[in-house]
């Protein structure tokens, strides 16, 4: 069995073709997704602003081998991704991903903050 790394992945995106019922929906539901809504979890976070009602982003935490790295955690997103926008009635354009391995992170101390 392969090494399982943790991957927070960042799902960006356009709205395109939204219907006029989907487009009121976002619009009455924009305050439950702004910037306090961000967190990033296995189901996925929506996030976007409603002026103007144009782009979005979806975070979410990915746990996949090692091995199959970046791309395999992007992949997996961005399906879950469209799975979710498709399943909600949203329409949108192509999607775009950043990826953060969480187990090979460099995290850089303040000097004298160790204990």
């Amino acid at each position: 069995m392969s090494e399982q790394h943790t991957y927070r992945v960042i799902v960006r995106g356009t709205w395109d073709g939204l219907t006029e019922e989907a487009r009121a929906r976002l619009l009455a539901e924009a305050d439950g997704h702004g910037l306090t809504s961000m967190r990033f979890t296995e189901e996925g976070t929506l996030t976007y602003e409603s002026s103007p009602l144009k782009h979005f982003s979806m975070r979410y935490v990915v746990v996949c081998d090692a091995e199959d790295g970046e791309e395999m955690a992007a992949a997996i997103a961005e399906d879950r991704a469209e799975t979710s926008l498709r399943g909600l009635g949203y329409g949108f354009g192509a999607l775009k991903s950043t990826v953060t391995d969480l187990d090979t992170m460099k995290i850089n101390y303040k000097a004298g903050s160790r204990r």
